[in-house]
């Protein structure tokens, strides 16, 4: 029975365009059909089918008004006329697939023979033909009717009829094929006479219908559609718009017509060495613990190995998926261990300095202009090193009071011994960019941190708290917060946000991209930029594209545009006529970031707190990851415990909360006006 149709528009690569197609989706048979129109619909004529089983619905997080469906490796592009006929369809879908889903899993202990069913067809084909001859009966009375009103009131009805015996004959077939395929037998090895007179399972009501009256009950087509449509259908198997098909498919004229993009499974990931240790029953040691080089090793991931195809964790893949829904906020939703990235999410956040100079250089630049810009370039260099692999990988969830603290030293700078006591890095210099954040909150999962060079005068104040939203084939983790920078002897704050990050292809190999918005301002000089991280669209286009212009005071037009690549390299073309390469990530050194050895470090800094979950993937022994990542999250649960049964309120280190942001407690600026 179908339980929606209506129009939507179909992406087909052919023509490169949206087409208008009618749908019908059937829970009965587990089909989305379409047809070029709904007359089409009507005569039978299907265009082609997305079978529903095993299929995964997917959103785009930045449109609201398509979706996709995957299965039987290709994905179909639908756009809906707006958000609200978009979440009609997804939720008759998801409901549709999970009906499908649970129908072949279990059939609740029914156990039907092959003579029962039999029976059942031959007792329903008596019943069709009752259909056809009442059928037969109405469209005489109607030729005889005099009345020109009544003959129309019956033409009406007629026109009904015609429409639900082409839907009884889809069932009909359809039981008869499952029948088939249940014998394991091909379709095309089948008699036509075993399909000659399709069968239907009762009239509307249960009972013959013998009298006119009846007529205003049940709805059908003429006889000798029927007979016609019957005798087309069953004469041509593989091309039937009424036969549930082996796979999904779109039709054409056109033999190089594909309405589907293919989704190219990867090749398998050589085999690799497994280290484990069995004869280690806790947590596995640590290598040279007090070598900080040696150690950080373990955090490398620039030659990262692939996860290679997600096929080899199907099950734990398709258990998750079968959690969640389209849109469904995942804070909560436990995501498997072997697509950790070896290094907590507030060490993640310190990738945004890769680059210490381009941010310090902020302050040397001699004009507003020249400092905006500088702030521009710095922001377009911020995001390629925190992803320096195309494999898609979460960093840890950081934990209540987790910390993390590291400086740079820049290039080109006189050595200087001068510590910064009262500073975020008490063992960091004034020639160094030193760098602290903490998990400031758990629910939310709220991370502050926090960047300063003293010399230079320039600090940064920011907080991000991370909202992931299942989107079917991908991931959306929206980052919602902002960071502000200061320019002391300027006395100038540049306020700017953050994009979207997105998982895509997470059934395969999975990879990141950046999509949205931002906004960079300053108040006092009037100078503001906007970019826009550039999803790659379905339907050509390029991965990670950046677009940014920069703004004079009250002016509407940029004096500047940037475009390229967040982690390729991008140009920027003046007003003036003046073009240059703006950033270019290939080109420009990534600073390693040097962090306290392990052993000298708190209990609760990144490194340290999540060591062995570390070491453990380093050397590739899941479980044993698994385990440890646990025993940190089942601590955490018993210290909220502990703390809600006694009353006690968290107090967080170095960040507290001022409205809606969070502020570092120290500030260089308030420190400087303090002396």
């Amino acid at each position: 029975m179908a339980v929606m149709e209506g129009p939507l528009s179909k992406w087909t690569n052919v023509m490169k365009g949206w087409q208008y197609r009618w749908f019908v989706l059937d829970t009965s048979s587990g089909i989305l059909s379409y047809y070029t129109s709904k007359d089409k619909m009507m005569k039978g004529s299907r265009r082609g089918c997305v079978r529903l089983k095993g299929a995964i619905i997917g959103i785009d997080d930045e449109d609201d008004s398509t979706f996709t469906i995957t299965v039987d490796q290709k994905t179909f592009h639908f756009q809906a006329r707006d958000s609200e006929e978009r979440e009609r369809w997804i939720d008759a879908l998801e409901r549709a697939i999970e009906r499908v889903q649970n129908d072949g899993r279990d059939n609740g202990g029914l156990q039907v023979s092959p003579e029962q069913f039999d029976r059942k067809l031959m007792e329903t084909d008596a019943y069709l033909q009752l259909l056809i001859e009442q059928n037969k009966t109405l469209e005489k009375r109607i030729s005889k009717c005099p009345d020109v009103a009544t003959k129309e009131k019956y033409n009406v009805i007629k026109v009904t009829a015609d429409a639900m015996i082409e839907a009884i004959k889809h069932a009909i077939i359809s039981l008869q094929i499952s029948k088939k395929l249940k014998c394991a037998c091909c379709w095309k090895s089948h008699s036509k006479e075993s399909l000659k007179e399709p069968v239907l399972n009762g009239s509307p009501h249960g009972t013959p219908l013998t009298d006119e009256a009846n007529f205003d009950h049940f709805t059908a087509s003429s006889a000798q559609s029927v007979e016609r449509t019957a005798r087309s259908s069953i004469s041509s198997f593989t091309g039937d718009s009424l036969v549930v098909p082996h796979t999904s498919y779109s039709s054409s004229e056109d033999d190089e017509f594909y309405d589907a993009e293919e989704i190219k499974t990867p090749k398998p990931s050589p085999h690799k060495e497994v280290f484990e240790d069995s004869s280690v029953d806790g947590p596995s040691p640590i290598p040279n613990a007090g070598d900080n080089s040696t150690f950080d090793d373990l955090y490398d991931i620039q030659n990262e190995e692939d996860l290679g195809s997600m096929e080899q964790h199907g099950s734990i893949i398709g258990h998750l998926l079968s959690q969640v829904r389209i849109g469904m906020d995942l804070t909560k939703v436990v995501l498997p261990t072997f697509i950790l990235e070896r290094r907590s999410l507030l060490e993640m956040y310190a990738d945004f300095f890769a680059h210490p100079d381009l941010f310090c250089k902020i302050a040397d630049m001699p004009t507003a202009r020249d400092r905006m810009v500088q702030v521009v370039r710095w922001y377009l260099s911020a995001f390629h090193a925190g992803r320096p692999s195309e494999i898609a990988k979460k960093p840890y969830n950081p934990i209540l009071g987790e910390t993390f603290q590291c400086y740079w030293t820049l290039p080109e700078t006189s050595e200087c011994q001068e510590k910064v006591d009262d500073g975020p890095i008490p063992w960091g210099t004034k020639e160094n960019l030193c760098f602290v954040a903490e998990q400031v909150s758990h629910h939310p999962p709220i991370s502050a941190f926090y960047a300063e060079h003293y010399n230079k005068k320039i600090s940064l104040d920011g907080y991000i708290w991370t909202k992931s939203k299942f989107l079917g084939l991908s991931i959306g983790v929206h980052m919602i917060g902002q960071a502000v920078i200061s320019v002391i002897n300027h006395e100038e704050e540049y306020w700017l946000t953050f994009p979207n990050g997105y998982g895509r292809s997470i059934l395969t190999v999975p990879w990141v991209e950046l999509g949205g918005k931002v906004q960079i301002t300053c108040a006092k000089t009037g100078y503001n930029a906007s970019v826009e991280f550039h999803t790659k669209p379905f339907y050509g286009g390029k991965k990670n594209r950046v677009t940014s212009q920069i703004f004079e005071p009250n002016e509407k037009k940029p004096f500047v545009t940037i475009e390229g690549e967040w982690n390729g390299v991008m140009y920027a073309k003046y007003i003036s006529g003046m073009n240059e390469t703006f950033v270019d990530t290939s080109r420009i050194a990534i600073h390693r970031k040097i962090v306290q050895p392990v052993d000298q470090q708190g209990e609760f800094e990144s490194r340290r707190l999540w060591k062995d979950v570390t070491y453990a993937l380093k050397m590739r022994d899941v479980d044993k990851a698994t385990e440890f990542k646990h025993s940190l999250e089942q601590r955490q649960r018993e210290e909220a415990k502990v703390r809600k049964d006694t009353g006690t309120v968290w107090k967080n280190k170095y960040f507290y909360e001022d409205g809606e942001n969070w502020v570092y407690y120290r500030p260089l600026l308030k420190r400087l006006q303090q002396v």
